[in-house]
């Protein structure tokens, strides 16, 4: 039997590995974005459809179509950055919509049906920061643990009907995210010098990243697997950091996250 995946963010990154490698092993993908009349480069197998996270109207649309998919990936999301105190709160409220509340809405169109046929993947795109929060992150940290915290959540809700939720938690990838992270910090402010080293690490380390090609795999890993994992981690050396995070103080793991990212403090 074919299986019907739905990727969310198909055009460029993650999204894109994802679902080309999944046309590639013989599944129907659905694959979105806002614009789809603009992708120049198709992938062969995906079929491009609308989606706009910050539009309930625009999420309810593929509400038939979700209906008949059996592999749901939650990849696409904005990445913002900012001092806590300087975060405008449409800019939060946004943030929430496109990285929470509009990947939840679209596991609960989803999810009726996965059940009903005895089989379905939900795989929310996640971060390695939600679980090494780093400063001037703390609202991207904060969405990608909410999201991870409802997969977690309510994995057991659907596992007996054969329906699992994971999450995948990319580290440092190189997917020029960077160019479109969203940035918030008012001229002259405190922050601003720290704000900038921070940023400033951060594009390194993601142009040295993992591809996400190797992500693609390992979410991939976890779609196949008869009984999905509650977490993936991939890239940054995931391994070994999950390791010293178990072992380690909390204060040393949170020094050494922030020493990667040239914050000294």
């Amino acid at each position: 039997m074919q299986r019907t995946a739905l990727v969310t963010g198909a055009s460029s990154g993650i999204g894109l590995a994802t679902a080309t490698t999944l046309a590639r092993r013989g599944y129907r993908v659905l694959g979105t974005s806002r614009h789809p009349e603009s992708i120049t480069t198709r992938v062969a197998g995906v079929e491009y459809v609308a989606l706009d996270l910050t539009s309930d109207d625009s999420i309810d649309d593929l509400g038939v179509l979700l209906k008949d998919v059996d592999v749901l990936v939650n990849n696409a999301g904005e990445s913002q950055s900012g001092p806590l105190e300087e975060l405008p709160m449409d800019a939060l409220r946004r943030l929430f919509q496109v990285n929470v509340l509009g990947p939840v809405r679209l596991a609960q169109l989803a999810l009726p049906g996965m059940r009903e046929r005895g089989y379905g993947r939900v795989v929310m795109i996640g971060s390695m920061l939600a679980s090494f929060p780093l400063s001037y992150r703390s609202s991207y940290v904060a969405s990608k643990a909410a999201i991870k915290g409802f997969a977690s959540g309510a994995r057991h809700e659907y596992s007996p009907y054969g329906v699992w939720l994971t999450t995948v938690e990319p580290g440092s990838i190189s997917t020029g995210i960077s160019e479109r992270r969203t940035q918030y910090v008012t001229p002259g402010s405190p922050h601003g010098p720290e704000f900038q080293r921070m940023l400033t690490a951060l594009d390194r380390n993601e142009k040295d990243g993992t591809s996400p090609e190797r992500v693609a795999a390992t979410i991939v890993t976890a779609i196949e697997a008869e009984k999905p994992k509650q977490r993936y981690a991939v890239g940054s050396n995931a391994p070994f950091a999950f390791a010293m995070q178990r072992l380690a103080p909390v204060r040393l793991v949170e020094k050494i996250t922030h020493r990667k990212h040239d914050l000294s403090r």
